[in-house]
């Protein structure tokens, strides 16, 4: 399935540890970039399912753009009142670079453990030593996880800040 949260665990983890330094944002973002292909393929039932936006050249263009659309964006948000919802006008250029970077690289090793199709070293190599390195269980409850434990972080920094102001 295409545009899966599990992906966006991992990424909630490392925002949590390091909220100025990486944006959660820009991980989500760059994650369902990489997915408008696998969706394409399989709307329109061609396989493989997973080609080159699913290699690390691919992805790193995705990380490209996605740190454009971000400071296109920013750019817009400058000139017209655009809603700054979940504070992203605030986000620096690091966290957008940072996030959109760690957000498309793990997409690939994710989905290299799940997916055959995958040659994430394409065109270097065909083949793919993360397949199935773990169980698909053992994956998804890293992702859920991670997700779990983000939020708590996130929660316990929310609760201790509350502390201090009030």
């Amino acid at each position: 399935m295409p545009i899966t949260p599990f992906h966006f665990g991992p990424g909630a983890a490392i925002h949590a540890v390091a909220p100025r330094h990486v944006s959660f944002l820009a991980f989500c973002a760059a994650n369902v970039l990489i997915d408008i292909e696998p969706l394409y393929y399989m709307l329109t039932g061609q396989y493989p399912l997973h080609r080159f936006f699913h290699t690390y050249i691919g992805a790193s263009i995705i990380m490209l753009a996605t740190a454009l659309i971000f400071f296109a964006a920013l750019k817009l948000a400058s000139r017209f009142s655009l809603p700054d919802l979940l504070q992203w006008q605030s986000l620096s250029a690091r966290a957008i670079w940072l996030g959109a970077g760690i957000g498309s690289c793990s997409h690939i090793v994710f989905d290299s453990v799940m997916h055959a199709d995958i040659t994430p070293l394409f065109p270097f190599s065909e083949t793919n030593v993360l397949y199935q390195l773990v169980s698909l269980r053992k994956l998804h409850l890293f992702c859920v996880y991670s997700a779990i434990l983000g939020l708590a972080i996130l929660g316990i920094r929310q609760w201790i800040k509350a502390r201090h102001a009030g």
